[in-house]
Protein backbone atom coordinates (compact mmCIF):
# COMPACT_ATOMS: atom_id res chain seq x y z
CA UNK A 1 0.00 0.00 0.00
CA UNK A 2 2.76 2.44 0.90
CA UNK A 3 5.45 1.70 -1.66
CA UNK A 4 4.40 -1.02 -4.11
CA UNK A 5 4.49 1.25 -7.14
CA UNK A 6 7.95 2.51 -6.24
CA UNK A 7 9.26 -1.03 -5.81
CA UNK A 8 7.74 -2.07 -9.15
CA UNK A 9 9.37 0.90 -10.87
CA UNK A 10 12.77 0.20 -9.37
CA UNK A 11 12.51 -3.51 -10.14
CA UNK A 12 11.71 -2.70 -13.78
CA UNK A 13 14.79 -0.48 -13.86
CA UNK A 14 16.97 -3.43 -12.78
CA UNK A 15 17.09 -3.01 -9.00
CA UNK A 16 17.05 -6.09 -6.79
CA UNK A 17 14.13 -5.67 -4.41
CA UNK A 18 13.97 -7.55 -1.09
CA UNK A 19 11.02 -7.75 1.32
CA UNK A 20 11.05 -8.16 5.11
CA UNK A 21 7.73 -8.99 6.78
CA UNK A 22 7.72 -8.40 10.52
CA UNK A 23 4.48 -10.08 11.65
CA UNK A 24 2.96 -13.47 10.93
CA UNK A 25 -0.53 -12.34 9.87
CA UNK A 26 -2.18 -14.71 12.34
CA UNK A 27 -4.77 -12.16 13.45
CA UNK A 28 -5.41 -10.67 10.01
CA UNK A 29 -8.94 -11.95 9.53
CA UNK A 30 -12.42 -11.13 10.77
CA UNK A 31 -13.35 -14.83 10.91
CA UNK A 32 -13.34 -15.85 14.61
CA UNK A 33 -13.15 -19.52 13.64
CA UNK A 34 -10.17 -19.20 11.29
CA UNK A 35 -7.34 -21.74 11.40
CA UNK A 36 -4.54 -19.32 12.32
CA UNK A 37 -1.74 -21.74 11.46
CA UNK A 38 -3.19 -22.12 7.98
CA UNK A 39 -3.59 -18.34 7.74
CA UNK A 40 0.09 -17.80 8.54
CA UNK A 41 1.07 -20.20 5.74
CA UNK A 42 -1.39 -18.57 3.34
CA UNK A 43 -0.08 -15.09 4.09
CA UNK A 44 3.46 -16.20 3.24
CA UNK A 45 2.35 -17.61 -0.10
CA UNK A 46 0.45 -14.41 -0.84
CA UNK A 47 3.43 -12.22 0.07
CA UNK A 48 5.77 -14.16 -2.21
CA UNK A 49 3.24 -13.88 -5.03
CA UNK A 50 2.90 -10.13 -4.42
CA UNK A 51 6.68 -9.71 -4.60
CA UNK A 52 6.71 -11.66 -7.87
CA UNK A 53 3.98 -9.44 -9.33
CA UNK A 54 6.07 -6.37 -8.47
CA UNK A 55 9.01 -7.88 -10.34
CA UNK A 56 11.05 -8.26 -7.16
CA UNK A 57 13.93 -10.69 -7.61
CA UNK A 58 15.33 -10.55 -4.06
CA UNK A 59 14.57 -12.44 -0.88
CA UNK A 60 11.34 -12.46 1.10
CA UNK A 61 12.14 -12.77 4.80
CA UNK A 62 9.52 -13.45 7.49
CA UNK A 63 10.68 -12.22 10.89
CA UNK A 64 7.84 -14.03 12.66
CA UNK A 65 6.49 -11.65 15.31
CA UNK A 66 2.96 -12.53 16.40
CA UNK A 67 0.37 -10.27 14.81
CA UNK A 68 -0.52 -7.37 17.10
CA UNK A 69 2.35 -8.14 19.48
CA UNK A 70 5.34 -6.66 17.65
CA UNK A 71 7.47 -4.54 19.97
CA UNK A 72 10.49 -2.34 19.50
CA UNK A 73 13.02 -4.71 21.04
CA UNK A 74 16.74 -5.34 20.85
CA UNK A 75 16.03 -8.86 19.57
CA UNK A 76 13.88 -7.70 16.66
CA UNK A 77 16.26 -4.87 15.86
CA UNK A 78 19.19 -7.29 15.81
CA UNK A 79 17.33 -9.66 13.46
CA UNK A 80 16.80 -6.80 11.04
CA UNK A 81 20.40 -5.61 11.45
CA UNK A 82 21.60 -9.04 10.34
CA UNK A 83 19.31 -8.89 7.32
CA UNK A 84 20.48 -5.39 6.35
CA UNK A 85 24.11 -6.45 6.64
CA UNK A 86 23.51 -9.53 4.49
CA UNK A 87 21.35 -7.85 1.84
CA UNK A 88 23.30 -4.54 1.88
CA UNK A 89 20.50 -2.36 0.52
CA UNK A 90 21.13 1.06 -1.01
CA UNK A 91 17.67 2.19 0.12
CA UNK A 92 15.49 0.96 2.98
CA UNK A 93 11.73 1.62 3.07
CA UNK A 94 9.35 1.38 6.02
CA UNK A 95 6.54 2.91 8.04
CA UNK A 96 6.97 6.39 9.49
CA UNK A 97 6.82 5.63 13.24
CA UNK A 98 6.27 9.31 14.08
CA UNK A 99 3.05 9.70 12.09
CA UNK A 100 0.57 11.35 14.42
CA UNK A 101 -2.41 9.26 15.49
CA UNK A 102 -1.06 6.07 13.94
CA UNK A 103 -3.40 3.51 15.50
CA UNK A 104 -1.92 0.11 14.64
CA UNK A 105 0.88 -0.85 17.07
CA UNK A 106 2.57 -3.17 14.56
CA UNK A 107 2.92 -0.34 12.04
CA UNK A 108 4.27 2.01 14.69
CA UNK A 109 6.76 -0.50 16.03
CA UNK A 110 7.83 -1.67 12.57
CA UNK A 111 8.88 1.89 11.86
CA UNK A 112 10.79 2.17 15.12
CA UNK A 113 12.57 -1.15 14.56
CA UNK A 114 13.55 -0.14 11.03
CA UNK A 115 14.96 3.22 12.11
CA UNK A 116 16.84 1.72 15.04
CA UNK A 117 18.23 -1.06 12.84
CA UNK A 118 19.59 1.47 10.34
CA UNK A 119 21.73 2.99 13.10
CA UNK A 120 22.87 -0.37 14.40
CA UNK A 121 23.58 -1.85 10.95
CA UNK A 122 25.83 1.04 9.96
CA UNK A 123 28.04 1.01 13.08
CA UNK A 124 30.59 -1.81 13.44
CA UNK A 125 30.36 -2.31 17.20
CA UNK A 126 26.65 -3.19 17.23
CA UNK A 127 26.29 -7.00 17.34
CA UNK A 128 30.08 -7.31 17.19
CA UNK A 129 30.19 -9.98 19.90
CA UNK A 130 27.02 -11.76 18.81
CA UNK A 131 27.58 -12.31 15.10
CA UNK A 132 28.35 -15.94 14.38
CA UNK A 133 29.32 -15.15 10.78
CA UNK A 134 32.09 -12.59 10.98
CA UNK A 135 32.17 -12.22 7.20
CA UNK A 136 28.95 -10.21 7.57
CA UNK A 137 30.15 -6.68 8.19
CA UNK A 138 28.42 -3.42 8.99
CA UNK A 139 26.55 -1.63 6.22
CA UNK A 140 25.30 1.95 5.84
CA UNK A 141 22.40 2.41 3.38
CA UNK A 142 22.34 5.56 1.29
CA UNK A 143 18.75 6.49 2.09
CA UNK A 144 15.67 5.70 4.13
CA UNK A 145 12.16 6.28 2.74
CA UNK A 146 9.27 6.33 5.23
CA UNK A 147 5.80 5.90 3.78
CA UNK A 148 2.56 7.32 5.22
CA UNK A 149 4.85 10.11 6.33
CA UNK A 150 3.82 12.69 8.87
CA UNK A 151 5.81 15.24 6.86
CA UNK A 152 6.40 14.09 3.29
CA UNK A 153 9.30 15.63 1.40
CA UNK A 154 9.71 13.21 -1.52
CA UNK A 155 7.44 11.88 -4.28
CA UNK A 156 7.97 8.95 -6.63
CA UNK A 157 6.25 9.01 -10.03
CA UNK A 158 4.44 5.68 -10.35
CA UNK A 159 2.23 6.61 -13.31
CA UNK A 160 3.35 3.50 -15.22
CA UNK A 161 3.18 1.17 -12.22
CA UNK A 162 -0.41 1.58 -11.05
CA UNK A 163 -1.53 -1.75 -12.51
CA UNK A 164 1.47 -3.59 -11.08
CA UNK A 165 0.76 -2.16 -7.65
CA UNK A 166 -2.90 -3.16 -7.81
CA UNK A 167 -1.96 -6.65 -9.01
CA UNK A 168 0.40 -7.07 -6.06
CA UNK A 169 -2.24 -5.88 -3.61
CA UNK A 170 -4.68 -8.37 -5.08
CA UNK A 171 -2.29 -11.20 -4.28
CA UNK A 172 -3.38 -10.81 -0.65
CA UNK A 173 -6.65 -12.65 -1.07
CA UNK A 174 -6.93 -13.45 2.65
CA UNK A 175 -7.05 -9.71 3.36
CA UNK A 176 -9.78 -8.75 0.90
CA UNK A 177 -12.43 -8.46 3.61
CA UNK A 178 -10.37 -7.03 6.49
CA UNK A 179 -8.09 -4.67 4.53
CA UNK A 180 -9.79 -3.98 1.20
CA UNK A 181 -13.29 -4.03 2.78
CA UNK A 182 -14.40 -6.21 -0.12
CA UNK A 183 -16.27 -9.52 -0.11
CA UNK A 184 -17.07 -9.75 -3.83
CA UNK A 185 -15.95 -8.40 -7.21
CA UNK A 186 -18.06 -5.26 -6.82
CA UNK A 187 -16.26 -4.54 -3.57
CA UNK A 188 -12.88 -5.06 -5.22
CA UNK A 189 -13.87 -2.67 -8.02
CA UNK A 190 -14.60 -0.03 -5.37
CA UNK A 191 -11.23 -0.74 -3.76
CA UNK A 192 -9.38 -0.40 -7.10
CA UNK A 193 -11.13 2.90 -7.82
CA UNK A 194 -10.29 4.18 -4.35
CA UNK A 195 -6.62 3.26 -4.76
CA UNK A 196 -6.40 4.80 -8.26
CA UNK A 197 -7.98 8.02 -6.99
CA UNK A 198 -5.58 8.16 -4.05
CA UNK A 199 -2.52 7.66 -6.26
CA UNK A 200 -3.78 10.27 -8.71
CA UNK A 201 -4.43 12.78 -5.92
CA UNK A 202 -0.92 12.31 -4.57
CA UNK A 203 0.51 12.68 -8.06
CA UNK A 204 -1.38 15.84 -8.97
CA UNK A 205 0.58 17.95 -6.50
CA UNK A 206 3.78 16.97 -8.32
CA UNK A 207 2.47 16.97 -11.90
CA UNK A 208 2.53 13.15 -11.98
CA UNK A 209 -0.28 10.95 -13.16
CA UNK A 210 0.13 8.90 -9.96
CA UNK A 211 2.54 9.03 -7.05
CA UNK A 212 3.63 7.58 -3.74
CA UNK A 213 4.99 10.00 -1.18
CA UNK A 214 7.57 9.57 1.55
CA UNK A 215 9.76 11.28 4.07
CA UNK A 216 13.27 10.90 2.66
CA UNK A 217 16.28 10.71 4.96
CA UNK A 218 19.59 10.57 3.09
CA UNK A 219 22.10 11.47 5.76
CA UNK A 220 22.34 8.16 7.54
Amino acid sequence: VGCGGTLAKWAAAGCVVHHAVFTDGSKGTWNPDADTAALIATRQVEQRDAAHRLGARGSVTFLGAVDGELENTVEMRDALVRLIRIVQPDVVLGHDPWKRYRLHPDHRNTGLNVCDAIVAARDPHFLKHHMTDHTVTHHRPDALLLWEADEANHAEDISSQVNAKLAALESHISQFESTMKATDEDGMAVFRDRMRSRMADLGSAHSFGAAEIFHLMNRL
